[in-house]
């Protein structure tokens, strides 16, 4: 942990060179500050929180938090707060970060991890703070790591977000996450076994009507459940599951693009290099061969 804490202040000070604040991936704030200063009281949307050098606290009505490299402070509904950094100098800057957490997301690891929440779950407190357990910290620092890097931001950060939510759970803050889920739990349990069914089955034709009677949903409601979990159509969650395995499969096994896209789904070798490239911004051959090159270096 004690390696993983000194990366990650030095890659801190290396984005932030001076007092400021910075955005390097959506969701992801960073902050260096040089003295001590107290935030006005604002709305604050779902976030883990995190100090990398100095301490903190959070003020909600008249309780009062502190946490330090330590702990981390989790708060899983909007919540108007006042922040004050207490430990900050020009020796020793105040370095800190900020995640939102998307509730669409959380919701979709709860389901996929097997985490459901109970009825005793929406008494408990929406703000906490808790020690720092050493995947957590794993997990951060590669999500700072790779933040300020164009090319591998837009395709490993989304995945080491999922794992820091995946590692909050692990880690005993189910109960608060569930504040975050997507719909009913009658709906999210349905759409939790639609997820299954087409990770199961990616490769299979996609057949809604089937799906949504087998579910005694709606065709209807089953798109408006599906989207508020996975910020996706049925068809797109699908499409993303072929493609990353696809990649893999080129990768890793050295397909080559028709096999790979036949092997997924696709019938038609030009639309999956269309699809292909859509996600991950270049035609199939070249993308393995840029990620071959990066691995390489």
């Amino acid at each position: 942990m004690q390696i993983n804490r000194e990366e990650l202040l030095e890659q801190m000070a290396r984005i932030l060179p001076d007092d400021g604040a910075h955005e390097p991936l959506e969701g992801l704030f960073l902050a260096r500050l040089t003295k001590p200063m107290e935030s006005s009281l604002a709305l604050y949307q779902p976030a883990l929180c995190f100090v990398v050098q100095g301490r903190k606290q959070v003020l909600i009505g008249e309780e009062v938090l502190g946490y330090d490299p330590g702990n981390y402070l989790l708060f899983t509904v909007d919540l108007p707060v006042v922040f004050r950094v207490e430990e900050a100098s020009k020796e020793k800057p105040y370095f800190g970060l900020r995640l939102n957490l998307d509730p669409s997301l959380v919701t979709a690891v709860m389901m996929e991890a097997g985490v459901e929440s109970r009825k005793g779950d929406a008494s408990i407190k929406a703000i906490g703070v808790n020690a720092v357990e050493a995947d957590l910290l794993d997990a951060i620092v590669r999500l700072v790591r790779v933040a300020d890097k164009p090319c591998e931001k837009e395709i490993i950060g989304p995945l080491i977000k999922r794992e820091i939510v995946y590692r909050l759970l692990a880690g005993g803050e189910g109960a608060r996450l569930s504040h975050l889920v997507v719909g009913s739990k009658a709906a999210t349990r349905r759409i939790s076994r639609a997820i299954g069914r087409l990770r199961e089955h990616y490769s299979e034709p996609l057949k809604i009507d089937e799906m949504a009677r087998d579910l005694g949903m709606s065709i209807s409601g089953f798109h408006h459940h599906f989207r508020s979990v996975t910020s996706m159509s049925p068809l797109q969650f699908q499409k993303q599951i072929r493609l990353q395995e696809a990649r893999r499969l080129m990768l890793g096994e050295e397909l080559d693009a028709a096999s790979a896209g036949h092997r997924v789904g696709y019938e038609d070798p030009a639309y999956f290099s269309r699809d292909y490239k859509k996600l991950f911004g270049a035609a199939p051959q070249r993308d393995i061969a840029n990620l071959r090159s990066s691995l390489a270096a």
